[in-house]
């Protein structure tokens, strides 16, 4: 049992006999005789929808452990995205929508963490950042000021927004949590 104060990012929590992924949360706490409160940001590991809720701070959940385990990538298929275990070649079958846009990226030989609750997969961990080539944008505009922002296709055929000066060959770094442009890779690209 773990108290609302003491939730963090990541935590797995059963609240109401539904079961929730942590995904931010912050402790307010309270003044005089008026108790603390944690606001917080919850995914539904069942119908992947968000729910955002204030608990008061001595509210107890139940913790439900995550096994985390090292996954190879093989193939994706109507919707579905493959992954093998590379110690026991034990395959799992994953949702591409519970990969998220992040799906986009995945290549074959990708190792990446997948979490699982009691045997079923929750959540693919992927980096915290990527580097992709750009296979198609439209040509640096060195005039413009850094600040617009212009559309360009990976090589994985994923669109992303970068700055005017990025050209097609260059090579990004994508933070992949947000799917946004980072920087560019010096030294790489045309």
């Amino acid at each position: 049992m773990v108290v609302s104060s003491q939730m963090r990012s990541g935590m797995v929590i059963k609240h109401e006999g539904q079961t929730y992924r942590v995904i931010a949360a912050e402790y307010h706490p309270g003044q005089g005789r008026m108790g603390g409160c944690t606001h917080a940001r919850l995914q539904n590991l069942d119908t992947r929808t968000f729910w955002e809720h204030s608990f008061r701070s001595d509210l107890r959940f139940e913790d439900l452990p995550l096994a985390k385990q090292t996954l190879e990538f093989l193939y994706s298929d109507a919707g579905v995205c493959f992954f093998m275990n590379p110690e026991s070649f034990e395959q799992s079958e994953i949702p591409a929508d519970l990969v998220g846009p992040q799906a986009g990226f995945l290549e074959p030989g990708m190792r990446l963490a997948v979490e699982f609750l009691d045997e079923r997969p929750v959540n693919v961990v992927f980096p915290g950042f990527l580097e992709v080539g750009i296979a198609d944008t439209a040509p640096p505009l060195h005039q413009q000021q850094n600040t617009n922002l212009k559309p360009a296709r990976t090589a994985n055929g994923v669109e992303v927004m970068v700055p005017q000066f990025i050209k097609t060959g260059d090579t990004i770094r994508l933070d992949m949590q947000t799917m946004k442009y980072m920087d560019r890779v010096k030294g790489r690209g045309a």
